[in-house]
């Protein structure tokens, strides 16, 4: 078996903690060991290139980064390590999360961040999910039996309807 590296969860505030949980709480249900900081690529951008820089050789696998507003988080991030780094665009203005959506998603060619939904925390912790499962049979089996269950559950309730409707 493959040792499983950590994640890191990094929000730009703590006002995004909310939303973080879902991540949070998805890569704990595989097991997966989540370090999480605060960090702002705009108020503390060495300590960000540093955690960034040194995160393969602390552990880590992947790192999962949300921000709103301007939301270069990610990018910064991205712009100093080679581990894959998902962005979560987070709803924190009036523009709905549209600027932050752009400002993680539209990135240099040679630094990509991986951009789920706007506030979509739970699919970026399934996605990092998936990338340290490439290696890791445990986790494969993990995510099969959680796509065996979804699969399942949609079944259960066409049946259900169809019961209903006849």
């Amino acid at each position: 078996m493959t040792e499983t590296k950590k994640v890191a969860v990094i929000m730009g505030s703590d006002s995004d903690l909310p939303v973080l949980r879902k991540t949070i709480d998805v890569l704990k249900s595989f097991d997966i060991n989540v370090e999480t900081h605060i960090m702002s690529a705009h108020r503390t951008p060495e300590q960000a290139c540093k955690f960034a820089s040194e995160a393969r050789e602390n552990g880590f696998g992947v790192i999962i980064a949300a921000a709103g507003k301007a939301a270069h988080l990610a990018g910064v991030l991205a712009a100093h390590t080679t581990l894959p780094v998902i962005g979560i665009p987070i709803k924190a203005s009036t523009l709905d999360g549209l600027d932050a959506l752009l400002s993680t998603v539209q990135m240099p060619k040679g630094i990509p961040v991986a951009t789920v939904a706007i506030d979509g925390a739970e699919n970026a912790g399934y996605l990092a999910v998936q990338m340290m499962a490439i290696y890791n049979k445990d986790l494969q089996d993990k995510l099969a039996k959680m796509k065996a269950d979804m699969t399942a559950e949609v079944v259960a309730k066409d049946e259900k309807l169809q019961q209903e409707l006849n």
